[in-house]
């Protein structure tokens, strides 16, 4: 990259720092309106070209909402960007060692079996039913030859419900989105035994019923060990 081009680049990004900085100073909070581009422009002593790209990339990342004729807010939470890029490093691995897509099943195999025993111990019986809910729904879609993705998410999303943790949730709803994608990319249900699937959702259930943690532990993480099996056998030479 020319030198030129660079530092144009590197002053957009102290710049869009500068205006994460002002909302933070500001003690702005989501949903609350930004100044005006002209009071930014004179606050940050920066020209209205200059500051539309920084605020155009900030949009794209979810810091700021622009809408037209009303204004510039703050965004509310959004990890719309963040299951973007996930989902584009994942599918472009697939085409090579399928490195990136493994490590995204890495880390959330980590947060869902490293949190499972926490889970187990603020779970309700309502919760733990909700649970077991997502588990027969799974059975009777498997029996009858028809893909449970929405079940499946749900199953988790519950596990999950007692830590009352939403940025958990949310990480976890981006998680999912991505693996939906790489599913497609990976031939979709073609390869996929559906009962044996729910055969596995229903023992991580049993382990929590029966209040097992080191069990429901090693259940997840068998469930995990299955899709970093069919990641790795899809970019196998």
């Amino acid at each position: 990259m020319p030198p030129a081009r660079f530092s144009a680049q590197a002053r957009l990004r102290a710049l869009q720092a500068d205006i994460m900085e002002l909302i933070l100073e500001r003690e702005l909070d989501a949903g609350d309106p930004l100044p005006t581009e002209h009071e930014l422009s004179a606050a940050l002593g920066v020209g209205r070209n200059t500051l539309r790209e920084s605020l155009k990339v900030l949009q794209a990342l979810g810091v700021i909402e622009i809408r037209h004729g009303f204004g510039m807010f703050v965004a509310p939470s959004n990890f719309d960007a963040l299951t973007d890029g996930l989902t584009f490093r994942g599918r472009l691995s697939l085409r090579h060692h399928g490195e990136e897509a493994l490590q995204l099943v890495d880390v959330r195999q980590a947060l869902e079996a490293g949190l499972i025993a926490a889970a187990m111990d603020l779970m309700t019986p309502e919760q733990l039913a909700a649970v077991q809910e997502t588990v027969l729904r799974m059975e009777g879609l498997a029996g009858a030859g028809a893909n449970f993705v929405e079940a499946d998410a749900d199953f988790h999303c519950r596990l999950f419900e007692p830590l009352n943790n939403a940025l958990l949730v949310s990480l976890l709803g981006v998680f999912w989105q991505v693996y939906r994608r790489l599913h497609v990319e990976l031939g979709g249900a073609e390869d996929v035994d559906l009962l044996e699937t729910a055969a596995l959702h229903r023992g991580i259930y049993d382990a929590v019923s029966a209040g097992d943690k080191v069990l429901a532990a090693q259940r997840l993480n068998g469930h995990f060990d299955g899709i970093r099996l069919r990641i790795s056998r899809a970019v196998a030479p």
